[in-house]
């Protein structure tokens, strides 16, 4: 059989298999962190954070940190602290040209950045872990456990070891970056989505068989429609335009080199997650304002068709939220000016296209036309959870429909697939697929 054979010639490679089971080590030192509760809490006194997040933000958050969230693990924090630093520096190179000068200058200026994201992600851990201690004084509080939570010495220590283990977790992405397989940081948040896919997947067996109706019919019709839901985020995840590039002849010397037609792939979905994980976020604010504020329990109109999200006005808006973050995600991530310029530089030209401010024009005005059905696309993902929980979907398993989740999970496969299929085909060994290379997410931003 051709996957016997294929794992075969993966086995044989050592460098390929150093590094398979240098990522499954480190993955499981990450999952085994997971599990260890901070020091001086009762694990069996966090029914209330589970319950807490079983919807919402919080949810997003226990996703992304493969469940120690909602455990008060020393990981609690996850690795969401670092991606949302990351986020912020993107934003600040855009309005401080001393940045702007940081990026340009290749190895040196990546290494500053990310020399100061990392100061920024001890300060946000900082922030947050405090919150989180507090959030957690407070849900202990309301089911009768009083404990040490509410002392500030023990909040303080608490947050030192969510930062601590933040940080090692950071650390172990960038192990399996530099020694496994694949980009380490997504991996570990697909590690911590697909964690929960197993569990989700047996109990909507259960409640499809004995309580639901339907039986194994209709367990297999929403396996079905799974597939095709992940058929259309490969897709999304997949999808490009290419632009065809022009590079003149140039004479070096005595000698002439003859120009060279290339492409720029110019990526349907370039914003990838982050327009769901922003709307997501904004869409979560009015209900937090109203807990705040409302403690009768009872929850206006306005609020309560936003605290339902199979509402029909909560997906509207988290569409259209959606829409228009994808629009200014991408507008502050692919930069045609930038890209213009460098054509220039390197001789290069697009095809009936003058060189400079026309050049720009052009690719602009293509972005602009292929992000929209991009954006609408993506839109549609992100809602369909709400639509298989209104088809009576468990919403465990409904969040494997589409949304972060979905992506998150297409997007790394790909890409560890692909870099799979790159170490075989360099050692002349056939690829993981027969009709052709598999297609990651190369010459898009990443993940995050």
């Amino acid at each position: 059989m051709r996957a016997v054979d294929t794992i075969k010639n993966i086995w044989k490679i050592e460098d390929l298999r150093k590094r398979i089971l240098t990522t499954i080590t480190l993955v499981l030192v990450y999952r085994l962190g997971t599990y260890i509760v901070l020091p001086g809490i009762d694990p069996q006194s966090l029914q209330a954070l589970s319950a807490q997040t079983s919807g919402g933000l919080m949810a997003l958050l226990d996703m992304f940190s493969g469940g120690a969230f909602s455990n008060a693990s020393v990981f609690a924090l996850g690795i969401m602290p670092y991606i949302s630093a990351s986020i912020m520096m993107q934003l600040v190179a855009i309005a401080i040209p001393s940045f702007q000068k940081l990026q340009r200058e290749g190895e040196s200026g990546r290494k500053k950045i990310n020399q100061w994201t990392r100061y920024l992600t001890v300060i946000i851990l900082f922030v947050q872990g405090w919150a989180y201690m507090v959030n957690l004084d407070i849900q202990m509080r309301q089911v009768g456990i009083v404990m040490e939570t509410g002392d500030i010495w023990f909040k303080l220590q608490s947050t030192i070891i969510m930062a601590g283990g933040s940080m090692f977790v950071l650390w172990l992405g960038e192990r399996i970056t530099d020694k496994g397989i694949g980009n380490g940081i997504s991996f570990i948040i697909m590690i911590g989505i697909i964690a929960r896919l197993p569990s989700a997947l047996f109990q909507e067996f259960i409640f499809r068989v004995e309580e639901a109706g339907g039986g194994l019919v209709m367990f297999l019709f929403e396996l079905l429609f799974l597939l095709l839901v992940i058929a259309g985020a490969i897709l999304l995840v997949q999808g490009t335009r290419k632009v065809s590039v022009q590079y003149a002849k140039r004479i070096v010397g005595n000698k002439q080199y003859g120009g060279a037609r290339q492409y720029i792939p110019l990526k349907v979905n370039a914003a990838n997650v982050m327009p769901i994980i922003f709307a997501q976020a904004i869409m979560f604010i009015p209900i937090s304002i109203a807990g705040f504020f409302n403690q009768s329990g009872e929850a206006s109109p306005f609020m309560s068709a936003f605290m339902d999200n199979t509402g029909f006005w909560y997906n509207l808006v988290f569409a259209l939220l959606i829409i228009a973050f994808t629009y200014f995600y991408t507008a502050i991530t692919i930069n045609p000016t930038q890209m213009a310029d460098d054509l220039k530089r390197n001789n290069g030209f697009i095809p009936g296209i003058k060189p400079g401010k026309a050049t720009k024009d052009y690719l602009d005005e293509i972005m602009s036309r292929i992000t929209l059905p991009g954006a609408f696309f993506l839109a549609i993902v992100a809602i369909l959870p709400a639509f298989a929980q209104i088809a009576g979907i468990s919403q465990e398993f409904a969040q494997f429909f589409g949304g972060t989740s979905l992506l998150i999970l297409v997007g790394v496969v790909l890409d560890t697939l692909q870099q799979v299929e790159s170490h075989l085909l360099m050692r002349h060994y056939d690829g993981l697929l027969k009709s052709g290379r598999i297609k990651g997410r190369t010459g898009s931003v990443s993940a995050y």
